[in-house]
């Protein structure tokens, strides 16, 4: 009786918070209003972070996290419920046509419903072929050191309501076809994959937060192939060409109605391109913090529509001090959308905006957020990439 009586009361206190979360959307707390006494004074969060970084309890309530995210995924409440099951890694081997319990691979594929797949402790995983990650999962390294490097890496293709966090991604390497497990237990055969951190195929309302990617054989996070309602956020991405890619290629018309938010990320150092590339579709990049570049920060082809809102673009000492790149097809470029408002350059650098004017994302209530100041994005990208939380105390 106590144990049903513990997941009536979670399951209760879950709700008031995701009803809170819901209807005020746009409520920021005063600096000193019910913070923890595990949370540093001085620590300015974002509104993601301060939706659940603040909790003393985080790892008791991990499945809180769901009802933070912001952006065209808008919440992520589909991943939890009374239907949960929960799944902890013990195992850090991998195989990719029969992998064992206790393994990453198999809560992502072998378990139906939703899952949140947590972490016994620190490890290293080499995947052998591309995991292949099922709807309604989350993959949630919080409380431990997660490396996923070495081998292949992650692939979300024609999955939903999808959460990425707090995991270290790194040296990703091209994969030779072959068969591979994929969701719902079923086999597939995978052509050549190339060494990408995170690649998204045909999928929507996923949520990529508080990762650290670095230094793979080809991009850091590609979404391509008619993917939509999309949010990064918290990521730091570095020592990297090509970082991030929007759009399969320009003959792929679906993607005119990709929607992604690129928000609170930290760029850098050493990113040279690609953060984002956009081709066709919307994006809003806010908040983000950009630590110089080699080519360009933002670009793209096909006319997509950017807006850039409020970011911290940083010029390298030498080389370019253009933050835009565009690969003109149409008329040199006259129907793009490369809009910049409140953005704030350093050392030189300098937008060019093409457009009549800045096209708003239009969120919907479960996606809107407070945009912060461009002054304020040093401190509330500090923490971006995966988190050192300690259990039983402040993440």
């Amino acid at each position: 009786m106590a144990f049903h009586g513990c997941c009536f009361t979670l399951a209760l206190a879950l709700l008031l918070h995701i009803l809170v979360i819901l209807f005020t959307p746009n409520t920021i707390l005063p600096a000193n209003a019910h913070r923890s006494s595990n949370s540093p004074p001085a620590m300015k969060l974002n509104v993601i972070d301060r939706c659940w970084r603040r909790s003393r309890n985080w790892q008791r309530h991990r499945q809180l996290l769901a009802t933070c995210s912001v952006g065209f995924a808008g919440k992520m409440t589909n991943n939890i419920g009374t239907d949960l099951i929960r799944y902890e890694v013990t195992d850090p081997s991998d195989h990719p046509l029969n992998p064992k319990p206790g393994t990453l691979r198999f809560g992502a594929t072998n378990i139906k419903g939703k899952v949140w797949i947590t972490f016994k402790q620190s490890m290293r995983i080499k995947l052998e072929k591309p995991l292949l990650i099922s709807s309604f999962t989350t993959i949630d390294g919080r409380g431990a050191s997660i490396h996923i490097a070495g081998g292949a890496c992650l692939l979300l293709h024609e999955v939903t309501n999808v959460i990425i966090h707090g995991i270290r991604i790194h040296h990703c390497r091209a994969q030779m076809p072959g068969q591979v497990l994929g969701p719902d237990s079923k086999m597939m055969e995978l052509g050549h994959v190339d060494g990408d951190a995170i690649r998204l195929v045909a999928s929507s309302q996923i949520w990529i937060d508080h990762n650290t990617l670095y230094e793979c054989q080809d991009g850091l996070l590609d979404v391509t192939r008619g993917s939509t309602d999309i949010t990064i956020s918290n990521n730091w991405f570095r020592n990297h060409d090509k970082v991030m890619l929007l759009g399969h290629d320009d003959e792929y018309l679906q993607d005119k109605n990709m929607k992604v938010t690129v928000a609170f990320n930290h760029f850098g150092p050493n990113c040279y391109q690609r953060m984002p590339r956009v081709r066709h579709g919307y994006t809003h990049v806010v908040n983000n913090l950009y630590l110089g570049w080699e080519q360009y920060a933002i670009g793209g082809s096909m006319n997509p529509s950017v807006l850039s809102e409020a970011n911290l673009f940083i010029a390298p000492e030498s080389g370019t001090k253009e933050v835009t790149w565009r690969q003109d097809n149409n008329e040199n470029g006259r129907s793009w959308n490369f809009q910049s408002v409140r953005d704030v350059f350093e050392n030189g650098a300098h937008f060019s905006q093409t457009g009549d004017s800045a096209k708003r994302p239009h969120y919907n209530h479960l996606q809107t957020f407070r945009v912060a100041d461009a002054k304020a994005v040093r401190p509330i990208t500090r923490s971006s990439g995966a988190l050192r939380c300690r259990k039983r105390s402040r993440c």
